[in-house]
């Protein structure tokens, strides 16, 4: 992955959006098809913050660094009352907002419910925001061999509601299953034909 970052005194990369296009979310299936209980402002800050994991140098304490003026960038975000509606959008990430996996297990299924981000600092004298993921959501996130989607995060900055971006998700993950067995094999033909047609209730 392309590292964006701009090399402060204490070592830490603070990831901007100048080269967005580059720029990739990498999740497991598992994640992609949770149900995401969060408002889109919440999980386009999760998938933000996801862009900025770099799998080959994984993130001490589970924490990246975002640029707070990238960061109302991404959000085409230009008002007066900008930092008023960035705190209010923390705040109700951290108390509402959850994902709900369902996985299939040996025993039988199992359900988690987790906080993905459970801790973010700011303040109002530099430009660095501080995010740190969650433990329990990590393993959906790196050391991915296989069962994983990636898609652009630039794809994902135009789409204004939480359902685009679910639904974006989602076909993303059936048109990367399509490519992958179409090309490799170890699918049936009836299989692969799914992946390239889709269907949702």
């Amino acid at each position: 992955m392309s590292s964006i970052a701009e090399k402060q005194e204490n070592q830490k990369q603070v990831y901007t959006l100048n080269e967005l296009e580059k720029r990739k979310v990498v999740e497991h299936n598992a994640l992609i098809q949770s149900v995401a209980k969060m408002q889109k402002t919440a999980l386009k800050m999760f998938e933000l913050a996801v862009s900025c994991i770099d799998t080959e140098n994984l993130p001490e304490n589970n924490t990246v660094y975002l640029s707070k003026k990238e960061l109302f960038s991404f959000f085409e975000v230009s008002s007066s009352s900008k930092h008023s509606q960035f705190k209010e959008a923390i705040e109700i990430m951290q108390k509402q907002a959850y994902f709900k996996i369902k996985s299939n297990k040996k025993l039988g299924i199992e359900y988690e419910s987790i906080v993905p981000i459970p801790y973010v600092k700011w303040n109002d004298y530099n430009d660095e925001v501080t995010i740190q993921f969650s433990e329990h959501i990590m393993p959906y996130l790196i050391n991915l061999k296989s069962e994983f989607t990636q898609y652009k995060i630039s794809e994902l900055q135009k789409l204004n509601s939480k359902y685009s971006i679910i639904l974006y998700r989602w076909l993303s993950m059936n048109y990367n299953q399509y490519e992958h067995y179409s090309n490799k094999g170890g699918r049936r033909a009836e299989q692969v034909e799914n992946y390239r047609n889709p269907s949702i209730s």
